[in-house]
């Protein structure tokens, strides 16, 4: 990903979030100028060994999720260590939250105590916060932010936030009926025969499935927008369609546009119906075409200022 973006001729800052996964990697991360975070020794020992132009690094702490990272007790050593190797150009400090999406949970003040203890004695800008930190924990400290999810404009939460629910998505993803059935009462559609038409209903299909990232797993219910109104899914999702109950929109007609999720149906809201979160969703679009727009309905009137630096989100 990170040499597409240079390829495409982005000359901003890249962290590689993980870092490199074998030594023989270094030479086009140099070559591209790319950052690293560094989170176990095998990376250590590798950018020591390096012989070619310094090496941007970003040292993992881990403060409590026991993902990556160094244990407090080991930073030190690590920090040392790659302070007095040549190798090293820039070092940034990082830890990542487990739980900064829980508002009643303790545990991300508690990292955050435990990052300030460990390196409150280097002088290298840090790097704590990820979306949820941002909107929810203010006085989380740090010199640059990992906004991942909030680039979308989609909420961190489950419940809601203030900021979080004033956010403009960024991302529409859309499709049409291409076909309507009237289904007779006791009638069932689709796999499983997972919907039993309880009256006569019109069923309206779209062109959308698994195969594009929509999620196998929504159940009957689940939101969608058909000509700009609320309707709700019935049947088992299939690979390149998925069916809709057109009670709510006596007027549809093939042809109508259906939106999946977007300005008009927050992703979260059909994350929640599949039991999954909006990332999951946003990460798994695929095999449809992809525009990119400039419309006052998906981007801010005004930019969004920080007193933060912004890198990737992990």
């Amino acid at each position: 990903e990170a040499l597409v973006l240079r390829e495409a001729g982005i000359r901003s800052p890249i962290v590689l979030l993980q870092g490199f996964y074998e030594s023989s990697e270094l030479p086009l991360v140099a070559q591209n100028s790319l950052s690293c975070v560094v989170h176990h020794r095998m990376q250590v020992e590798a950018i020591k060994k390096w012989q070619g132009s310094p090496l941007d690094v970003w040292l993992k702490i881990d403060t409590g999720m026991h993902r990556l990272g160094f244990l407090p007790q080991e930073a030190p050593a690590v920090y040392k260590e790659l302070k007095a190797s040549p190798a090293v150009g820039q070092l940034v400090l990082m830890t990542h939250f487990g739980c900064a999406d829980e508002p009643d949970n303790p545990a991300t003040l508690q990292q955050a105590r435990q990052f300030q203890e460990s390196v409150s004695c280097w002088p290298e800008a840090t790097c704590l916060s990820n979306s949820a930190a941002i909107l929810l924990w203010p006085e989380s400290p740090g010199d640059w932010i990992r906004p991942g999810l909030l680039l979308y404009g989609a909420s961190p939460f489950s419940c809601a936030h203030p900021l979080a629910d004033s956010l403009r998505p960024v991302m529409k993803v859309s499709s049409a009926l291409f076909a309507v059935r009237q289904l007779e009462a006791g009638m069932s559609i689709g796999y499983g025969q997972a919907y039993t038409a309880q009256r006569p209903t019109r069923v309206g299909v779209v062109a959308i499935g698994y195969a594009d990232g929509y999620p196998r797993h929504a159940p009957n219910g689940t939101p969608v927008l058909v000509a700009g109104e609320r309707a709700r899914l019935c049947g088992r999702v299939s690979m390149d369609m998925l069916m809709v109950d057109l009670e709510s929109v006596p007027h549809a007609r093939v042809g109508d546009p259906v939106e999946l999720w977007g300005p008009g149906l927050p992703v979260s809201e059909v994350a929640e119906s599949a039991d999954t979160i909006p990332y999951e969703l946003f990460c798994n679009v695929k095999r449809v075409p992809l525009s990119y727009i400039n419309g006052e309905d998906l981007s801010p009137e005004e930019p969004v200022s920080s007193r933060h630096k912004l890198a990737p989100t992990e």
